[in-house]
């Protein structure tokens, strides 16, 4: 793919064939290694079926399409790089691999962010100064954001037919790594905070969680958040540096480092997911982080057809202490009545 100020539409024959030439016309400056990222195919394919088992195993419905669309993007993604090695002028592959790759992390993101209003729910939503329907309406809104962006500038930038509209596309996706990567950094502060009240003010902990949080699965599910986080502040981080040179840069071009930084730190992140996988480690204390408007919701409707079957036989009861012709609010008896009713006659 050229610099000049417009996309040429056909390279020249068996430019492959020559650095020079590959520079000026592929999408990439290299053929990406067809084994390796047959490799990452066959490993988020795995984490793909497995998620999907898991879901509907332990109905996590929220976690579990999030990790689900996240790793079908990952497969589809990888098997863009593959055909790029094939034909690295394409279009079609270059759209496959930069937007799916960029956007999947986004949905694990949104999966960790779901977790942390159950981890709340389950050791107390006084250990943080956000509540958990808070924490994830403001991260999955941040997340959404990101998402948006990426996707945009990825689609602008892959699809450009100048370098002016790519370079405007390449600018979005870094706004929209950006701010994935300022989310996951607060993110990333809130659940310090979490840790730190967890042990400076214990007292806030719920006493019934004691047995639970000490438990290897609630553990194993607190790690799995942690190191989830980790590998995609350090993915986005490296994402920003890439696009920061633009497609040709020096970054950009290096697979080893694409490798490492990108795929490696995916890999990691959707197996701690689904090793530490909520149904599995949490299991059913994982619906008790619901939001609470839907249970207070829930309760109001319950309330209001409870009274509505105790109407009738309130009447029922009332009709049977209080037969026609009796006033009980005058306090008056059907025999008064008809004493009355004797000396009018009378008169």
């Amino acid at each position: 793919m050229t610099d000049s100020s417009s996309v040429p539409l056909q390279p020249p024959p068996n430019c492959a064939e020559h650095p020079e030439c590959l520079e000026d016309w592929g999408y990439l400056n290299y053929l990406p290694s067809v084994a390796a990222n047959a490799v990452f195919v066959v490993l988020f394919a795995l984490g793909l079926v497995t998620q999907g088992v898991l879901a509907f195993r332990h109905r996590t419905w929220g976690f579990s399409i999030a990790m689900l669309i996240g790793t079908i993007l990952e497969v589809i993604g990888y098997g863009g790089r593959i055909g790029l090695h094939y034909d690295v002028f394409i279009d079609t592959w270059f759209i496959m691999y930069l937007c799916c790759l960029t956007i999947a992390p986004a949905l694990f993101s949104a999966a960790v962010y779901l977790s942390l209003s159950r981890i709340l729910a389950i050791c107390g939503e006084t250990l943080s100064f956000l509540k958990g329907r808070s924490i994830t309406l403001i991260f999955i809104s941040c997340d959404f954001i990101s998402l948006v962006l990426q996707a945009a500038g990825g689609a602008i930038a892959s699809t450009a037919m100048s370098s002016a509209t790519r370079d405007m596309g390449v600018n979005i996706m870094i706004a929209g790594l950006s701010s994935q990567v300022a989310a996951t950094t607060a993110f990333s502060l809130l659940c310090l905070q979490i840790m730190w009240n967890t042990r400076r003010h214990p007292e806030r902990v719920k006493v019934n969680s004691e047995g639970f949080r000490r438990g290897k699965g609630f553990r194993g599910f607190i790690w799995a958040i942690a190191i989830a986080t980790v590998t995609i502040l350090i993915r986005c981080s490296f994402r920003v540096a890439e696009l920061s040179e633009g497609f040709k840069g020096k970054v950009a071009n290096d697979e080893p480092l694409f490798i490492v930084f990108e795929s490696v730190m995916m890999v990691i992140c959707v197996c701690v997911l689904t090793i530490a996988h909520p149904g599995l480690t949490l299991g059913a204390r994982w619906n008790t982080g619901e939001f609470h408007w839907r249970l207070k919701r829930y309760q109001r409707e319950e309330k209001y057809h409870n009274h509505q079957r105790r109407a009738p036989a309130e009447g029922t009861a009332k009709s049977k202490d209080f037969p026609s012709g009796t006033s009980s609010e005058h306090g008056g008896t059907s025999k008064e009545g008809i004493a009355v009713g004797e000396a009018g006659g009378l008169a």
